[in-house]
């Protein structure tokens, strides 16, 4: 059912996964001015990743209404609903995103999406690679829909 939590009680999300490329964390509001920048410099780029082809996400935005959509990917991370991760390079620079959901087609556990900054772009798949043997090592999941990269 949506809005409860689709791991067990027991797994204890990850807070911290980390590559040498780079380092995965909660994305909240205090990734604001800097996640805002990383995906608004890159909407073609996004909506061009395997998996975004057909998302309404990203659109035009404020940065108000950033924070807002991070507050609540934040809050889906408390309930344990949802896990979206930040993904940072060294200077804690936002070069993208990972999101871990629920799936909806009642053939998979987890939907999972992610992306890079078009500046950034050779980092899609290893961050893919790295976030497809995560989930197969640490999450609970036993059939994930995550669109695979060339």
């Amino acid at each position: 059912m949506v809005g409860e939590p689709f791991v067990p009680a027991d797994f204890e999300a990850p807070v911290a996964y980390e590559t040498t490329l780079f380092r995965l964390e909660p994305l909240g509001p205090e990734h604001n001015e800097r996640d805002y920048d990383a995906w608004t410099s890159s909407m073609e780029h996004i909506h061009s990743t395997p998996g975004w082809g057909d998302s309404r996400w990203p659109r035009e935005m404020t940065l108000d209404e950033n924070r807002s959509d991070l507050e609540s990917h934040a809050d889906d991370f408390a309930r344990r609903v949802g896990f979206t991760y930040s993904v940072l390079e060294a200077g804690h620079d936002v070069v993208g995103c990972v999101y871990i959901y629920p799936a909806r087609d009642g053939t998979h556990d987890a939907h999972v999406q992610s992306w890079v900054r078009a500046d950034r772009a050779e980092l899609d798949r290893p961050l893919w690679k790295a976030v497809s043997g995560w989930l197969a090592s640490v999450w609970p999941f036993k059939r994930v829909d995550y669109a695979e990269r060339a």
